[in-house]
């Protein structure tokens, strides 16, 4: 399936737009602070937490600079005390509401759940990529953010991707290999094409669907031809 990179530019960002008015409104903060977040978290995606300045997110939140200090003594507050906290609250939640019955229980193979599940964690990316970008730049090099993120989001997905892994395990649909080691490489090649076909390289011609079809066969049948096969008895 072809995409309208325009028509995902216009969409990219509503629901955690939406999610952000809902906690403004839960916390109770103030216009200036919700703008102050938007921006951040525009600026932090686009340009790095290190390349971005105070000035510019203040510019873009049409607030003083000083108002960002008033709230937040550094931008490293800024960054954990806004975008860290707020995204563990938004995405911890958002990821398992939006899941759509994907880790609700086992499906009907362990094909049909990773399609599904890739299915709907790239359209998951596709509405979030902001705040996603944030995390997959400053995880490496933000404890606090790391910890919450594991805490928060991983701990959640893990318990359940483990419990359908281990139940096609003992189906025989999976290899009798180490349940961590199997999570790892599916986890990692469906983040691997979530990178390429949104980070590296987002206006290349892709075709969604061909190329999900394409990673499930790595994934499920390997990529060694027959002559270098094991027989199997």
């Amino acid at each position: 399936m072809e995409t309208d990179n325009a028509a995902e530019q216009q969409h990219e960002g509503e629901q955690w737009i939406e999610e952000l008015l809902a906690i403004s409104q839960e916390e109770k903060m103030t216009p200036k602070q919700i703008a102050i977040l938007e921006a951040a978290i525009e600026i932090f995606s686009d340009k790095g937490y290190s390349a971005a300045a105070t000035s510019e997110i203040a510019q873009k939140a049409g607030v003083a600079e000083g108002t960002i200090f008033r709230y937040y003594k550094t931008k490293k507050d800024l960054l954990l005390s806004i975008v860290g906290p707020t995204m563990s609250r938004m995405i911890a939640p958002f990821v398992m509401r939006n899941f759509d019955g994907v880790l609700d229980g086992p499906p009907e193979s362990y094909e049909a759940f990773l399609r599904a599940f890739m299915v709907n964690r790239l359209e998951f990316a596709r509405k979030n990529f902001k705040i996603l970008k944030i995390l997959i730049q400053e995880i490496p090099f933000q404890p606090a953010l790391r910890e919450q993120f594991a805490e928060n989001v991983l701990g959640q997905v893990l318990e359940r991707v483990t419990a359908i892994t281990e139940h096609f395990k003992e189906k025989g649909e999976i290899i009798d290999m180490p349940t961590p080691a199997i999570i790892r490489f599916t986890v990692s090649s469906v983040i691997g094409y979530l990178l390429a076909r949104l980070l590296f390289l987002p206006d290349s011609d892709w075709n969604d669907e061909e190329e999900i079809e394409q990673t499930l066969a790595f994934m499920l049948y390997g990529i060694s031809g027959p002559a270098v096969r094991p027989e199997t008895k």
